[in-house]
């Protein structure tokens, strides 16, 4: 058996392809998985807080950072049409599966496979993220000030992290980084933080 985890960049464990539907916004949407991704076959609960959660005056250029599968790319897309969005993630598996979801559900996003924010190009109005903590505050904190020289005056880095997780110290290194840290929501563990550039 395979020692992976999802920010692992090939996954050798063998594949266990999923597909489900999944509600959101009274549309249904179609999500494929697989093995050596996170939350493979459903939709993670911080996931769908964090999407529920956003600003309604999300425009711009978006980044999903750490995408995974493309759950959140999707979800934000459902709420936010007009959004040019990236979505990137070290895992090839993950980001495969994510450019098909978004295909699926007749969406369009660009795709780069990316350690952090390495291979991706440009400046963004907002990153989202629902970062990998099993890798670590050390890489989630450099995914957090390598957001920040990213985003253009006034974007925003919006995150979902679970207050067991290391919430309330990422909001105090995050206040570090931004003029404007606001929680947005807080639900069952799950606290979403707005940072403003």
């Amino acid at each position: 058996m395979a020692n992976d985890h999802y920010y692992t960049q090939d996954p050798a464990s063998a594949h266990d392809v999923r597909t489900f539907s999944f509600t959101f916004e009274g549309r249904t949407l179609s999500f494929t998985t697989d093995a050596g991704v996170f939350s493979k076959g459903h939709v993670d609960p911080g996931t769908l807080l964090l999407a529920r959660s956003l600003p309604a005056d999300l425009a711009g250029r978006a980044l999903d950072l750490g995408c995974g599968w493309g759950a959140l790319s999707v979800l934000t897309l459902c709420r936010f049409p007009q959004l040019e969005l990236v979505m990137s993630d070290v895992n090839r598996r993950a980001l495969d599966l994510a450019q098909q979801n978004v295909r699926a559900n007749g969406m369009a996003a660009q795709a780069v496979l990316s350690d952090g924010l390495q291979a991706v190009e440009g400046m963004f109005d907002v990153v989202l993220t629902n970062p990998p903590i099993r890798a670590g505050k050390q890489v989630i904190y450099a995914m957090f000030a390598d957001s920040r020289a990213r985003l253009n005056p006034g974007g925003r880095l919006i995150l979902v992290i679970r207050k067991q997780q290391g919430a309330p110290s990422a909001q105090k290194y995050l206040s570090t980084l931004f003029g404007q840290v606001e929680l947005l929501a807080r639900d069952a563990g799950y606290w979403i933080l707005c940072c403003t550039a």
